[in-house]
C-alpha cells in the first residue's frame, strides 16, 4: 500500500469544480468512440474569433510582442475598455480602474480572496455558475445561496436578496444575462438593490456582466456601473471570452474600486504575473474595430434560443421558459419523474445528447436542465428530435 508523505491544506477539500468540462471529456471520448454526439453542454460560442481580431493577434507576434507586459495589462487595451464602457453605458472609467486578466474566472478568485475570510458571509445567485460558490467556499467564507426563481424568469427580488445582507456580509455577487438560466434582472429590481445597499455601507457587490451584450428578450441589459451611489463598492466582471468568441484565448478585466485596486493588482502579480501580449492585442482589436460580429452573433442566439424553447415545449414532462439572454434554455423537467443527473446521463449515453444537470449550478438547480443554444439551428432540432423520442 502507498503510504501518504503529506497531507495538503484542508482549504483545497472545498473547491468545487465545473460540471460542464466533465461533460465535455465524455462526450469527446464518446465521439471518438464513434458515436454520433451533438454537444449542447460547454457554454462557449460555436462561432470562430471573427478573423480581423486573429490577424490583430498575429501581427502583434510578427511585431516582436513576445514579452511581458504591464500587470494590469497594456495602456492602450485599458483605455479601449474605458471607452467602450462609455459608448454603451455612458459612464466614465478611469483605465487606472481597469485590471486585465486571465479570463473572468479571476475576478471572481479575487473578489472571493479580498473579501471573503472566516466569519463572513458572502451571497451568490443558485441556480448560478459553479465557480461562484467554489471561490467563496476556498476563502474561507460562508457561502449564502439567493434562489432565482422560474416564476420570475429566472431573476431575483431586490427585497429578498437584502433580506439576507447582515453585519456579516461582506460581498453580494450577481449574475445577469446568467449562466445558467439565460436569466436578465429587470432594472427596477437592480435599481431597489443599489438603493438598499446603501443600508450596508461596508458590503461590496460584484456583478459579472461576462453576457452583456446577449440579451434579446423583454429586459433589456443594465449596468450595474449606472448606479453612482455604489460605484466605489463595486467590482465588474467582463471581458472577450463570450461576446467576440474569444474562450480560448483567456482574456478579461475586472473594474475595482480605488480601495481594492491596488490589492488585486498585487494578486495579479503574484499568480500570472501578466497577461499573454499578443492575445492583449487582439482584444484591443475586437474592441476597436467592427462589431457587426457581435451584433450577428447576438441575433443567431436569440433565434436559436426560440427554436430551442419552442421545441423542448413539445417534449412530454418538459417545460421550458423563454431565455431573456446569454445562450441557454434551462427547462424545467420535472414532468419526467427522473432526477436532473438521471436525465443528463440518459440523454448522453443513449441518445449522444451532451446536456448538464441543474444541480452542478446550485442545490436550487435540481428539476432543471440547461442546454446551450451555442449551436447549429440543425443540432439543435436533431437534439431535440432525439430527446422527444424517448419521453
Amino acid at each position: 500500500m502507498e503510504k501518504d508523505f503529506y497531507k495538503i491544506a484542508d482549504r483545497n477539500n472545498n473547491l468545487g469544480t465545473e460540471t460542464a468540462f466533465t461533460v465535455l471529456a465524455k462526450a469527446n471520448k464518446l465521439a471518438s468512440e464513434g458515436k454520433d454526439i451533438i454537444n449542447l453542454g460547454i457554454g462557449q460560442p460555436d462561432f470562430p474569433t471573427p478573423e480581423h481580431i486573429v490577424e490583430a493577434g498575429i501581427k502583434a507576434l510578427k511585431d516582436g510582442h513576445h514579452g511581458y507586459t504591464q500587470s494590469t495589462g497594456i495602456p492602450k487595451l485599458r483605455e479601449a475598455v474605458s471607452n467602450d464602457i462609455f459608448r454603451r453605458h455612458n459612464v466614465n472609467v478611469s483605465p487606472d480602474k481597469i485590471l486585465i486578466v486571465p479570463g473572468g474566472k479571476v475576478i471572481i478568485f479575487f473578489s472571493a480572496m479580498l473579501l471573503g475570510e472566516k466569519n463572513k458571509e458572502i451571497l451568490y445567485p443558485n441556480p448560478g455558475f459553479p465557480i461562484y460558490e467554489s471561490a467563496i467556499n476556498y476563502s474561507g467564507a460562508k457561502a449564502i445561496p439567493y434562489k432565482l426563481s422560474e416564476s420570475m424568469g429566472f431573476s431575483f427580488s431586490a427585497d429578498d436578496l437584502l433580506n439576507k445582507v447582515n453585519d456579516k456580509t461582506s460581498l453580494v455577487i450577481i449574475n445577469s444575462p446568467a449562466n445558467p438560466t439565460g436569466g436578465v434582472v429587470p432594472k427596477k429590481e437592480l435599481e431597489k438593490l443599489a438603493k438598499g445597499l446603501m443600508d450596508f455601507p461596508d458590503v461590496t457587490l460584484m456583478s459579472d456582466e461576462i453576457y452583456d451584450q446577449f440579451c434579446f428578450g423583454e429586459n433589456n441589459f443594465t449596468s450595474m456601473l449606472t448606479y453612482p451611489e455604489i460605484r466605489e463598492r463595486l467590482i465588474i466582471l467582463n471581458g472577450w471570452s463570450k461576446t467576440y468568441a474569444m474562450t480560448g484565448w483567456r482574456l478579461g478585466y475586472g473594474i475595482f474600486p480605488k480601495k481594492l485596486y491596488n490589492i488585486a493588482e498585487k494578486l495579479a502579480v503574484n499568480i500570472h504575473s501578466c497577461v499573454n501580449a499578443s492575445a492583449q492585442f487582439a482584444a484591443l482589436e475586437a474592441l476597436q474595430g467592427p462589431q457587426n460580429c457581435v451584433t450577428e452573433m447576438n441575433n443567431t442566439f436569440k433565434r436559436r434560443a426560440e427554436i430551442m424553447q419552442n421545441s423542448l415545449n413539445k417534449i412530454e414532462g418538459f417545460r421550458c421558459e423563454k431565455p431573456n439572454g446569454a445562450f441557454y434554455c434551462f427547462p424545467n423537467i420535472t414532468g419526467t419523474n427522473k432526477t436532473s443527473i438521471e436525465v443528463q446521463n440518459l440523454l448522453l449515453d443513449k441518445l449522444g445528447v451532451a446536456t448538464v444537470a441543474g444541480p452542478s449550478f446550485g442545490e436550487y438547480g435540481e428539476g432543471f436542465l440547461r442546454l446551450s443554444c451555442a449551436s447549429s439551428d440543425e443540432s439543435i432540432e436533431e437534439a431535440t428530435m432525439r430527446i422527444k423520442s424517448i419521453f
